[in-house]
């Protein structure tokens, strides 16, 4: 029998199966979404938890456009030459959390090493934004790690997100065969760097996905080598291979690993840890309401 050369996805265990909800909400933010021309992580992404979130008024708004310049072995995200940045974008975003009465937005954004800030100011016009027609609400960046400047570092900064998240991804040993263009050690700094110019001001947050063939010492090696760079939050979920092109998943993690995980993060430092197969990284973002929250 002739064969593609593909191999098949392995079967999803139980814990990794989704039951559909049926929330009128989900319809509501859909249209939404096509109204304003706006992009979600959520669809982008292929992420497993967009019906979910959806029909509870949440999602994650990527900005910059859906095309990426980067190329990860584990991301779904178009990768192909960049659009224009859309001058009104921002004002769009402000006005889909307003309307979804968020109280708590995340925005992430495609890398775009095209630009000289890597998007750096498109961050801040957004979160701008936001804040300008939603006061209060906590705002949460998910970002690249432009090529490690300190400039664009500084630019998102100066709007004063809540949260500043980037994520590390995977172990050390995996990075380079998982995340085009990037590496590790730039991205402990990027979070280094946030921490050493603003300290308690704001909170750090980075995740890992689990499944791609790391080692539990591995893991714990990255644990710790985010806290020390300070890392206040963390997130650990079950990698799935969003199509076929993309990297195999090498193991299914049970949900009792992940409760051990999560408890040997609280062990070392982590203020808040979402760990579980389908957590991601703004997956119930706003579970977190740390009394203390920077006051901006």
């Amino acid at each position: 029998m002739a064969t593609t050369g593909i191999e098949p996805r392995p079967r999803l265990p139980e814990w990794l199966r989704l039951q559909l909800p049926t929330s009128d909400t989900f319809a509501h933010t859909r249209r939404l979404l096509d109204e304003l021309k706006l992009h979600t992580v959520c669809e982008s992404a292929k992420c497993p938890n967009h019906w979910e979130c959806w029909s509870k008024g949440t999602a994650t708004f990527m900005i910059a456009g859906d095309r990426c310049t980067r190329a990860c072995g584990f991301c779904a995200v178009t990768t192909a030459r960049p659009l224009a940045l859309e001058t009104d974008e921002p004002a769009r975003v402000a006005e889909a959390t307003r309307r979804m009465q968020l109280k708590h937005v995340v925005i992430t954004a495609v890398a775009r090493d095209d630009l000289a800030d890597g998007g750096a100011g498109h961050f801040r016009r957004t979160i701008e934004a936001v804040r300008g027609l939603n006061p209060g609400i906590i705002i949460e960046v998910l970002v690249p790690d432009f090529n490690d400047s300190d400039e664009s570092i500084d630019v998102v900064l100066s709007a004063n997100p809540h949260i500043f998240n980037h994520n590390l991804e995977t172990v050390r040993r995996l990075t380079p065969g998982v995340r085009h263009r990037a590496t590790y050690d730039r991205s402990l700094d990027v979070l280094r760097k946030v921490k050493a110019k603003r300290g308690d001001g704001v909170y750090t947050k980075s995740g890992l996905m689990l499944g791609l063939g790391e080692t539990e010492n591995e893991l714990f090696s990255a644990m710790e080598d985010l806290r020390r760079v300070g890392c206040d939050m963390l997130t650990l979920g079950q990698y799935l291979q969003p199509t076929l092109k993309h990297l195999p998943v090498t193991e299914f993690v049970a949900p009792g690993k992940f409760v051990e995980y999560k408890q040997a993060a609280e062990r070392i430092g982590f203020r808040h840890v979402a760990s579980g197969p389908m957590v991601r990284s703004s997956y119930h973002a706003d579970e977190f309401r740390a009394s203390a929250m920077p006051v901006m």
